[in-house]
C-alpha cells in the first residue's frame, strides 16, 4: 500500500538522523497505552487508566474521553471531577464531560459549580454552555463573581448557549455588561463571539457596548468579533459604524469582519460601502467585497459591476462581479466575455468563472448549461473543474426562476454519474437528487445507476461521496435518512515514529508567498503529528496547492485533488484538547469526527466555533504575515525540518 511505503520512508530518515532526539512524553510505554486505547476508543480498557495510583494517568485517561466522548463513562468522569484529590484530572473530567454531553453529563457538571478550584469551577462553567437544557438556564445565569476565571467560564458558557440557540435575554445582558474593557480579553472575546456568533440574540440594550467593542478595545479579535455582531443593531446606526471601521481600522481582518455585517443591511448606504471595499489595498477586503456584492446584488441594486470588473486585478473577485451581473444588469456578451477569459485562465481562474456561470438567469442560462455541461464532461479536465462545472449546473438547477426543465437536469446527473468515477461528482449531484426543493423523487424511477455509483466507492477515502449517495437513495425510496457514517478504526498509530519525534519539532513550510513556522504539538495530539510529518518526510505536501481561503478565517491545504474532495486510502482520529483554536491555530480539516488524513488549515484569527470539534496539531510559531496573503492557487513549495534542528 502506498501508505507503507510513505511510512517506510519516513522512519528511514529517522533512522539515518545523525543527531539524537530529546524524547517525548511518549517514552513512558504507560502514556503510550493510554493513548492508544484513546486512538482505538476502547472505553473499558481507557477506564481502567482513570483509577490509576498515578495522577498522571489519570489526567490523561480523564482528556482521552474528550475524544472518545462515550456517554457510558459519564458517571465515572462526574466522579472524577467531584472526587478526584488532582486538580487537571477534575479538569479534564470537565471538559470531556462537555465534549460528551447528554443527561448524564450535566448531571455529572452541575455540582462541579461548588468546587472550590476556580480553574476547575471555570471549565465546568464551559462545559455546561455545551450541554445544559433551556429548563435549567438559571444554572449559569445566577451566578455572580468577581473571579476573573469564573467570568471567563461564564462567558464561554454564554457563547455556546448562543451557539445552541438556547440563550434568553438574560444571557444577553450579562453577555454585554462582559463587552467593558474591565474585564480580561478571554472574557470580553467570548462575549464578543456571542453577538458575532450567535443567529438570534434575545433582549435588547446592547447596542452602545457591542458598538464601543467594535471601535475602542484594544484587541483586534475583540473588535472583529464584535463588528460581527453588528447584524443585531438598528440599521440605520450599524451601517455609518461600518463605514468608519472599512475606511479606518487599520487591521484586515476587522475591515473583513465589517464588510460582511453589511450585507445583513439593505439600506441605500450598503452599495457605496462594498464600493470602498472593492478598494480596499488588501486583496482579502476586495474577496469579502465582492462576495458581499455577489450574494446581495439584487438587493443592493448594484448596477455597474461591468464596470467594475475592468478594473480589478484579482481573479476572484473578477469572477465574484461576474456572477453578481448575472443577477441585476447582464450584458449582451456576458456569456462570450466569461468564456473567452475562461480560455486564458488558471486552473482556480477557470473554476470560479465556471461558479460564475451557475448564477446565469433565465436569459443566459441555456448557453451557461452547454458550457458548463461540456466541461463537465472533458476527459483532459482537472478534478478542480469537474468539481466546479457540478456545482455551477447544480447553482443553475437551483434558481426558481430557471426555464430549464428538471428532466434535462436529472439526463446530465444521471449520466455524469454514471460515465464518471469522480467522487466530487457523484456526490454533488447526489445531494442536488434529494434536495426536496427540487423534487427529484417525482422524476428518478431507476435508482440503479446510484446503486451501481455506491458499488464503486469504499471507506475511508469517498466517505464525502458515499454519504449524499445514501441519503439521496433513501430520499428518493421514500425510507427514513439512514444513519451517518462513521469510518471504521483503520490506521493504528506506529508508536516507534512517534517517540522519534522531539516534543519540539519545528517544520519550514516554504510557500510562494514565503516560509512559515509550525510547532508540531506531538505530546498532545500523536496521531495527527506522526500522520503529518510522516507525510512530510515522505514529501507529500511538496508542490501541494491551497484549495480553500476564506478571508479571516483559514487557508487550507493538502488536497491530493486540488478541491478539498482528496484523500489516501486511510483516515485517522480526531485529537480533542483543552488547547483553543487561536490566531494561527493548525488543524486537520474533516468530514466529520474520526475522519481526518492529508488535509489541515491554519486560522487567521481566533476561531472558537472549532474548539473541541477539529484537532488541533500544532501551531504557527512565524510567518502569520504569510498565512494573511496566502490565496486560492498559491502553492507549497517544500516542508522541512528547519537546519538548526537537524
Amino acid at each position: 500500500m502506498r501508505l507503507t511505503l510513505l511510512f517506510f520512508s519516513a522512519f528511514v530518515a529517522f533512522a539515518c538522523s545523525p543527531k539524537k532526539a530529546a524524547p517525548n512524553k511518549f517514552s513512558d510505554p504507560a502514556l503510550v497505552k493510554i493513548y492508544d486505547l484513546k486512538d482505538r476508543r476502547l472505553s473499558d480498557s481507557l477506564l481502567v487508566w482513570l483509577y490509576s495510583k498515578d495522577p498522571i494517568y489519570r489526567r490523561e485517561a480523564a482528556l482521552a474521553f474528550g475524544s472518545v466522548q462515550d456517554s457510558l463513562v459519564s458517571l465515572a468522569l462526574g466522579s472524577a471531577l467531584l472526587e478526584d484529590t488532582d486538580i487537571e484530572v477534575q479538569r479534564n473530567a470537565a471538559f470531556s464531560l462537555g465534549q460528551t454531553g447528554g443527561t448524564m453529563a450535566v448531571n455529572a457538571l452541575i455540582p462541579g459549580i461548588q468546587n472550590k478550584n476556580r480553574g476547575v469551577v471555570r471549565e465546568v462553567l464551559e462545559a455546561l454552555g455545551k450541554t445544559i437544557k433551556a429548563s435549567d438556564l438559571k444554572i449559569l445565569t445566577a451566578l455572580q463573581s468577581n473571579d476573573s476565571l469564573l467570568q471567563e467560564g461564564l462567558a464561554k458558557g454564554f457563547y455556546h448557549l448562543g451557539l445552541r440557540k438556547l440563550a434568553d435575554s438574560i444571557v444577553t445582558r450579562k453577555q454585554a455588561a462582559f463587552l467593558a474593557n474591565k474585564y480580561s480579553y478571554k472574557t470580553r472575546l467570548a462575549a464578543s463571539n456571542y453577538f458575532g456568533r450567535s443567529s438570534k440574540v434575545e433582549g435588547k440594550g446592547f447596542d452602545n457596548k457591542l458598538i464601543a467593542a467594535a471601535q475602542q478595545d484594544i484587541s483586534v479579535d475583540v473588535r472583529m468579533a464584535a463588528v460581527s455582531g453588528f447584524r443585531h443593531l438598528n440599521p440605520t446606526e450599524a451601517i455609518f459604524i461600518l463605514g468608519e471601521i472599512i475606511k479606518t481600522d487599520k487591521d484586515y481582518r476587522v475591515r473583513v469582519a465589517a464588510v460582511r455585517a453589511v450585507q445583513n443591511f439593505t439600506v441605500p448606504e450598503a452599495h457605496n460601502l462594498i464600493l470602498t471595499a472593492l478598494q480596499d489595498s488588501i486583496d482579502m477586503v476586495q474577496i469579502a467585497a465582492s462576495e458581499v456584492w455577489r450574494n446581495k446584488s439584487k438587493e443592493f441594486a448594484f448596477k455597474n459591476a461591468g464596470n467594475e470588473i475592468l478594473l480589478v486585478k484579482n481573479t476572484r473577485v473578477k469572477s465574484n462581479l461576474y456572477g453578481a451581473l448575472f443577477k441585476v444588469n447582464p450584458h449582451s456578451t456576458i456569456i462570450e466575455d466569461i468564456t473567452k477569459a475562461y480560455t486564458k485562465g488558471s486552473l482556480y481562474y477557470k473554476a470560479q468563472l465556471l461558479s460564475a456561470l451557475g448564477e446565469a438567469g433565465p436569459d443566459f442560462e441555456e448557453k451557461a448549461f452547454e458550457f458548463i455541461s461540456i466541461q463537465l464532461f472533458k476527459k483532459s479536465n482537472e478534478k478542480v473543474l469537474l468539481t466546479s462545472a457540478a456545482s455551477a449546473l447544480v447553482s443553475i438547477n437551483s434558481n426558481p426562476d430557471t426555464k430549464i426543465s428538471s428532466e434535462r437536469f436529472l439526463s446530465v446527473y444521471t449520466e455524469a454519474i454514471i460515465q464518471s468515477t469522480d467522487i466530487a461528482v457523484t456526490g454533488t449531484f447526489a445531494s442536488a437528487l434529494m434536495n426536496p426543493s427540487l423534487h427529484y423523487k417525482d422524476h428518478v424511477k431507476d435508482l440503479t445507476f446510484l446503486y451501481n455509483a455506491m458499488a464503486k466507492l469504499k471507506l475511508p477515502e469517498d466517505i464525502e461521496s458515499l454519504q449524499p449517495l445514501e441519503f439521496a437513495i433513501a430520499y428518493l425510496e421514500g425510507r427514513e435518512k439512514p444513519v451517518p457514517l462513521k469510518n471504521k478504526f483503520n490506521h493504528p498509530i506506529n508508536w516507534d515514529l512517534v517517540k522519534a519525534i522531539p516534543a519540539d519539532r519545528t517544520l519550514e513550510i516554504r510557500t510562494t508567498k514565503g516560509t512559515i513556522l509550525l510547532k508540531l504539538l506531538v505530546e498532545e495530539a500523536p496521531g495527527s503529528v506522526v500522520n503529518f510529518d510522516s507525510l512530510v518526510q515522505a514529501k507529500y505536501y511538496d508542490g501541494k496547492l491551497f484549495h480553500r481561503v476564506v478571508p479571516n478565517f483559514v487557508i487550507q491545504t493538502g488536497c491530493n485533488r486540488g478541491d478539498g474532495y482528496g484523500g489516501e486510502d486511510y483516515s485517522i482520529r480526531s485529537e480533542f484538547s483543552l488547547r483553543r483554536y487561536n490566531t494561527g491555530a493548525v488543524g486537520m480539516a474533516s468530514a466529520g469526527k474520526d475522519t481526518e488524513g492529508t488535509q489541515w488549515f491554519i486560522t487567521h484569527s481566533p476561531t472558537p466555533h472549532l474548539d473541541g470539534r477539529y484537532t488541533i496539531f500544532a501551531e504557527t510559531l512565524s510567518g502569520m504575515e504569510v498565512v494573511d496573503k496566502i490565496e486560492v492557487g498559491d502553492k507549497i513549495i517544500s516542508v522541512s525540518i528547519p537546519e538548526s534542528k537537524k
